[in-house]
C-alpha cells in the first residue's frame, strides 16, 4: 500500500507540475525564444528516472545494507545477549503495531544503530558490537525504540519519495537551463552544443546542493519524531539517557556507510554547510526536545 501511495504522490506531483507549465504557457514562451524543448516529455522521463532510481534504492536498502555494514542476521538466538535482542525487539515492534523485523549485529566499535526496509512489517534493525558492549540495555532498549520508531513511521518510504522528487526536478531544471543558454546564448541551432553539456553538468551540482539540503531537513525532521516514539515505547528517561550516552562519545567515526547514515541514530556534520546537510539535529537540540515534550 504505501508503494502505491509512493507511485502515486509522484504522478501526481509530475502531472500538477505539467498543468501549471501548460497554464502559464511556459512551454509557448520558450518556443517564441527559439527554444525548441518538449517540456511534457522532459518532465515525464526525469519523473520516471528519478522515481524508479529512488524505488529500486528502497526496495533492495535490506540486501545493501546487509552488505555495506557486514551485519550479521540473528535467526536463533544463540546466548542470552541474543535472546534479550530478539525479545526487546519483538515487544516494541508488537508495542508500535508493525510486524517484527529482521534484527541484526553489525561490527564497529562506534557506538551506533540503523534501520532500513520498504515494508514496515519486513523491516531490519541491527545494532553495532560498540553500542551492545558499552550500553546498559535501558540505553539499548531505548536506541532500539527509536530505530522501531523510524520503521512504525514510515520514514524510509517518506525519504524514498522526497529523493525521488527532488532528484527528477534537478535533472529537469537542469536541462531546461542547459539547453536555454545553448540556444540563447551559444546560439546552437540544432542538437545540444558544448553549451549545453557543461551549464547542465553546473546545474546539476549547484541544483543538487540544494535538493539534498531539502532532503536533509526533512531527515532532521523525522530524528524528532524518531525520538518521540523511542520516549513513548521505551519511557522518556532512558530515550533521554541513551541520547547523553551517544553525546558522550561524539568524537567517534559514525562508521555507517554514506547510504545509510541518514538512517543511523547518530551522525556527524560541521560549519555552516555541514549543518544544512547533516542528517541528525545536534544531541543537544534532540535531548532538549525530549526533555520539553
Amino acid at each position: 500500500m504505501r508503494i502505491l501511495l509512493f507511485l502515486a504522490t509522484n504522478l501526481a506531483i509530475m502531472v500538477l507540475v505539467s498543468l501549471i507549465f501548460t497554464v502559464f504557457g511556459i512551454g509557448g514562451i520558450l518556443a517564441d525564444n527559439g527554444i525548441d524543448l518538449n517540456l511534457p516529455g522532459l518532465l515525464i522521463f526525469c519523473g520516471l528516472y528519478g522515481m524508479g532510481l529512488s524505488l529500486f534504492s528502497l526496495l533492495f536498502s535490506k540486501g545493501a545494507a546487509k552488505r555495506g555494514t557486514g551485519t550479521q542476521i540473528i535467526e536463533t538466538a544463540r546466548n542470552q545477549d541474543e535472546k534479550w535482542l530478539l525479545e526487546t525487539v519483538q515487544s516494541l515492534a508488537a508495542n508500535a503495531g508493525i510486524g517484527m523485523p529482521e534484527v541484526g549485529v553489525f561490527p564497529s566499535d562506534a557506538a551506533n544503530a540503523f534501520a532500513t526496509g520498504w515494508n514496515r512489517n519486513n523491516a531490519l534493525v541491527a545494532v553495532s558490537t560498540g553500542l551492545l558492549r558499552r550500553f546498559d540495555k535501558d540505553e539499548v532498549r531505548a536506541v532500539l525504540a527509536h530505530e522501531i520508531g523510524h520503521v512504525a513511521n514510515g520514514d524510509m518510504i517518506t525519504l524514498a519519495l522526497i529523493q525521488g522528487v527532488v532528484n527528477a526536478f534537478v535533472m529537469f531544471f537542469a536541462r531546461v537551463i542547459g539547453h536555454t543558454v545553448d540556444r540563447v546564448v551559444f546560439k546552437t541551432e540544432r542538437g545540444y552544443g558544448i553549451g549545453y553539456w557543461i551549464v547542465t553538468i553546473v546545474a546539476e551540482m549547484v541544483l543538487g546542493l540544494f535538493a539534498s539540503m531539502i532532503v536533509m531537513w526533512f531527515s532532521r525532521y523525522r530524528e524528532y519524531r524518531a525520538d518521540a516514539a523511542g520516549a513513548h515505547l521505551a519511557g522518556r528517561a532512558g530515550m533521554v539517557a541513551a541520547l547523553q550516552r551517544l553525546k558522550a562519545e561524539q568524537g567517534q567515526p559514525a562508521d555507517l556507510p554514506g547510504e545509510l547514515t541518514a538512517f543511523g541514530i547518530r551522525a556527524g556534520g560541521g560549519g555552516v554547510l555541514g549543518e544544512l546537510l547533516r542528517s541528525h539535529p545536534p544531541l543537544d537540540d534532540r535531548i532538549l526536545a525530549l526533555q520539553n515534550a
